[in-house]
């Protein structure tokens, strides 16, 4: 049982390091980071950001390989995401009239994360 507490707080460490890099990546682009690891009744959202007009809801998948990241976004996961940002969204009625979006970041070992803007749609 210890290895899995092990491994779990390991997984735990990359994810936030994963996070790390990917709020870099959005800040170095021109993005404000509006809140890290939202949480609402639904889900969480690991980063919430804007740049002009468009408030970006963005899921990070850490994963060995593309693929395996870009795979591992399923539809219920993007069902609570969208739930999830509703209600950040109403939780801030300054924001309520901007455009949102949904993107995803992929990030594998010893690569820049890849960001795929507007993933997909509520």
């Amino acid at each position: 049982m210890r290895r899995d507490t092990t491994a779990r707080r390991r997984g735990e460490r990359a994810g936030r390091l994963a996070e790390s890099l990917c709020a870099l990546h959005l800040r170095l682009r021109g993005y404000v980071v509006l809140a890290r690891r939202f949480r609402g009744p639904a889900g969480e959202v690991d980063i919430v950001a804007r740049r002009g007009s468009t408030v970006v809801f963005v899921e990070i998948k850490l994963r060995r390989t593309l693929a395996d990241a870009l795979e591992s976004l399923g539809p219920r996961q993007r069902r609570r995401i969208s739930a999830t940002a509703e209600v950040f969204l109403a939780s801030r009625p300054k924001l309520s009239g901007l455009d949102a979006r949904f993107d995803i970041m992929l990030v594998v070992p010893w690569r820049l994360p890849v960001h795929i803007a507007n993933a997909w749609h509520i």
